[in-house]
């Protein structure tokens, strides 16, 4: 089993408006191998999440800026229970959040327009829109 932990501060700033004091919100993720190290299960839970315990997954993609190599580090995992179609509307999914994250972070709607462009491209390439599946 491996265990990833990850801890999110934030500054707020308390009523009377001159100390400041650090928020801590844990996100953690619990990921079950198999002997071959091929996930099995990954669970998760966060702080702030909006619900109580621990949520069953199926994949998961985390990427991280390192801020001394300058580089994106990256962790992609799935389970064996996570089907082809299933990975093509997730993939459609992050595509779109990752417009819409990069918009809110550079306020670039151009390049968010693009991003989405390729994103129903894609779907129409997977046939996503016409199986009835939510994207």
């Amino acid at each position: 089993m491996i265990l990833w932990l990850v801890t999110v501060s934030q500054n707020i700033k308390s009523i009377k408006g001159n100390i400041k004091m650090n928020k801590v919100s844990q996100i953690k993720f619990l990921v079950e191998l198999d002997i071959n190290k091929i996930p099995q299960k990954i669970l998760w839970q966060a702080d702030d999440a909006g619900f109580d315990g621990v949520k069953d997954a199926k994949s998961m993609f985390l990427s991280l800026w390192d801020k001394q190599e300058l580089v994106t580090l990256g962790m992609d995992l799935w389970t064996k229970e996570m089907t082809v179609e299933e990975m093509n509307i997730h993939f459609h999914q992050i595509l779109v959040r990752m417009a819409e994250s990069y918009s809110r972070a550079t306020q670039n709607s151009e390049i968010e327009f693009m991003i989405k462009k390729f994103a129903a491209e894609l779907a129409n390439k997977l046939n996503l829109f016409n199986t009835g599946n939510q994207i």
